[in-house]
């Protein structure tokens, strides 16, 4: 009887160490364990909910990683020259991108060049209205003129502009161009259109290197352009996704480190 409750008392306090163990461990492959921790944090690079689906799939994920690290040492892989150099690189690839990571967030974007991108942007808005406006376009100016007799005489510009207009994009939806900035167009397009008023259409045929063009114009409105204010944590960000701004940036970065570095 003693010897049972001594068996069991062992097996009781040998689980209880173990215990520690698997909870600080998400997987244990072949004696090396895996962190619960890096578990977690591989479920929230995801980006999705937690679930036991993913946790699982995750879980999977990690030990594959791991069966993978040990074959390598085990083939004796990581000896390799190739390998090792390969490693390297990787590992100064990462230690670059975080040192430029780093170097960008502390210098920042200056004010001078968010508001030389919001200029750039602010031009694109022309003349700070938005036109809706539809357009017919044949090859010959005769033809758009026929046209323009056409709906003069009650035709409706929709129908016409569906069975005869040649561009392809708006054609099928009556001619409709949807809301636009007037440098949205084609120069000679854009000046007609904005020298319409509201429910007015084209007297002669607009010539552009398109072809021939009948243009009504359906309605305009104001455009809200933000304040440069408003728009700087966007500005911020496109600037800072920009490939020529981030080779420009780690340019100076480096010509940064050789200027204040001892080099013999």
């Amino acid at each position: 009887m003693k010897t049972t409750v001594l068996s069991f008392s062992l097996a009781a306090v040998l689980a209880a160490g173990s215990l520690p163990a698997l909870a600080q461990n998400a997987a244990v492959v072949n004696g090396k364990g895996i962190p619960s921790a890096k578990l977690d944090k591989l479920i929230a690079g995801t980006g999705q909910p937690d679930s036991p689906e993913l946790r699982d799939r995750a879980r999977n994920m990690l030990i594959d990683r791991e069966l993978l690290v040990q074959e390598a040492t085990k083939r004796g892989v990581t000896q390799n020259p190739d390998v090792q150099e390969q490693l390297e690189q990787a590992r100064l690839n990462v230690l670059a991108g975080a040192v430029f990571e780093d170097y960008v967030r502390t210098h920042g974007t200056s004010d001078a060049e968010l508001r030389k991108q919001y200029d750039k942007i602010k031009a694109q808005f022309g003349n700070g209205k938005e036109y809706r406006a539809r357009h017919i376009l044949v090859e010959k100016e005769s033809e758009a003129q026929a046209i323009i007799a056409k709906i003069k005489g009650g035709a409706k510009f929709a129908d016409v502009a569906k069975a005869s207009s040649k561009d392809p994009g708006s054609a099928a939806n009556g001619g409709d161009l949807d809301w636009a900035s007037s440098n949205s167009y084609v120069p000679e397009f854009s000046a007609a259109m904005a020298g319409l008023k509201k429910g007015q259409m084209t007297e002669t045929p607009v010539k552009t290197q398109f072809g021939w063009h009948v243009i009504l114009l359906e309605d305009e409105r104001e455009t809200k352009i933000p304040t440069f204010e408003e728009a700087k944590p966007q500005l911020q960000q496109m600037l800072m996704s920009d490939q020529n701004w981030q080779r420009e940036q780690f340019q100076s970065m480096m010509k940064s480190l050789r200027d204040k570095a001892k080099i013999q």
